[in-house]
């Protein structure tokens, strides 16, 4: 169960999830380091699960960025995202992510500022 499909849409086709158990420590890292990203995770553990879309963050970069950061966290364990029609919904991987790295999320979302 490292890596699922989010759903059999040709979009989400190419959506790959990594189970956090299969990241290592430094990925993990390496994917909370960035200050958008962060800002993504904020974002998702201030919402209800799968109720945040894609276009709806309030982050100061380019489509094409966010997508690559979104990857980034998918890469990492931290989100999981799936198709809705015309939009990508997100949900922060909180307790998957907290079973192998705990501590790690709480001091990554307590942390203030970028």
């Amino acid at each position: 169960m490292s890596v699922r499909e989010s759903s059999n849409t040709a979009r989400a086709r190419g959506l790959t999830h990594a189970a956090p158990a299969a990241v290592s420590l430094q990925d993990a890292l390496a994917a909370v380091a960035d200050p958008v990203r962060r800002g993504i995770l904020r974002e998702l553990a201030a919402v209800p699960e799968w109720s945040k879309a894609c276009g709806t963050f309030d982050l100061p970069v380019a489509k094409a960025t966010l997508s690559h950061h979104f990857g980034v966290l998918r890469a990492a364990g931290l989100i999981e995202q799936r198709d809705e029609g015309p939009r990508r919904l997100n949900r922060l991987r909180r307790p998957e992510f907290d079973s192998v790295f705990p501590g790690l999320l709480d001091l990554v979302l307590s942390h203030p500022g970028p």
